[in-house]
């Protein structure tokens, strides 16, 4: 009974301190829409989340911490449900819906500083969603791996390059229908793509 009492007391402890992480980022979420990245402090962030300053310096080590926890989350939400995803576009759309959701964070954020960190988060969800895609469509084609990584960094960069230019419009336009059209316009191009690395790797 005694150990069963620690690990209760373990898992109460660890339940608050997730608690406690996730009311500093949504306090951050929540001053990221009202004012631009620059004038947000430390300060401000436990005032609105009713913590004090070293309890947010024991889960972060500055506001560029948070910055980049907040990312990875959403990044690990987006990629722990590729298996679920039935195109390419799905992830991005996925992406761009956290964009929309946050669009005064997202665009303060963009105008300064951090904009790297936002471009990062877009990279990697688009990257390694359509590298999983295509190696499924890849399978039994004898294509090239080298080929499957290029054809998934072209898309992604391409993809990400419109989503930026889109945050750099102030969000103008129907992006994500943008995306679902692409996704019409595209339909069989990887296939073609794939089959035509096959039939290299035989000429070779």
């Amino acid at each position: 009974r005694g150990l069963g009492d620690v690990y209760k007391r373990q898992k109460k402890r660890c339940v608050m301190a997730q608690f406690t992480k996730k009311a500093i980022i949504d306090a951050f979420i929540e001053l990221i829409g009202e004012r631009p990245f620059d004038k947000i402090t430390v300060k401000d962030i436990v005032t609105r989340c009713g913590v004090n300053r070293n309890t947010f310096y024991y889960y972060f080590e500055d506001i560029y911490a948070l910055v980049d926890e907040l990312f990875k989350i959403e990044t690990q939400n987006i990629l722990g449900d590729t298996s679920g995803f039935d195109s390419w576009q799905d992830a991005v759309l996925k992406a761009v819906d956290f964009v929309r959701q946050n669009r005064l964070g997202i665009c303060h954020m963009y105008k300064s500083i951090s904009r790297e960190r936002i471009e990062d988060y877009l990279d990697e969800v688009t990257y390694n969603n359509i590298l999983n895609f295509i190696k499924k469509e890849a399978e039994g084609i004898n294509a090239d791996e080298s080929d499957i990584e290029l054809m998934a960094r072209f898309y992604a960069h391409a993809l990400v390059g419109m989503v930026l230019e889109w945050l750099s419009s102030g969000m103008k336009g129907d992006m994500s229908g943008a995306v679902e059209r692409l996704g019409v316009l595209l339909d069989g191009n990887i296939s073609l793509t794939l089959s035509n690395s096959e039939k290299s790797m035989q000429t070779k």
